[in-house]
């Protein structure tokens, strides 16, 4: 399948909500019961338009994949809300310990 060309000055954020209910369903293959579970529960938070319809964005739909895994492999929606809670602090922590290993670099850099 050919690659569509985005228009200069029309690239979408990976965490920006674009796409519908019912698109995110079904590119998710999943019912639009089971999305609004899904935040029911905590396990995601799509954007709203100024009318209030959810807007799914990439990053929600890479995190909808997720959950449908967990669930396939077995574990409850309570599990997969512990999975991804931990999976979100341990990405968090990482991002500090980078943060704070660029910090020590540039300290040893400077001159002095």
């Amino acid at each position: 399948m050919a690659q569509r060309e985005v228009p200069p000055g029309r690239e979408v954020e990976s965490a920006q909500g674009v796409f519908g209910i019912s698109v995110t369903a079904a590119l998710v293959g999943t019912g639009v019961q089971n999305l609004r579970l899904y935040e029911r529960r905590g396990l995601l938070e799509p954007s709203r338009s100024a009318g209030g319809t959810r807007l799914y964005s990439a990053d929600d739909i890479e995190r909808l994949h997720r959950i449908t895994g967990l669930l396939a492999a077995g574990l409850n929606l309570a599990g997969v809300a512990r999975v991804l809670e931990l999976e979100d602090d341990n990405t968090r922590l990482r991002a500090d310990h980078q943060r704070l290993l660029d910090d020590r670099r540039r300290e040893d850099a400077a001159p002095g």
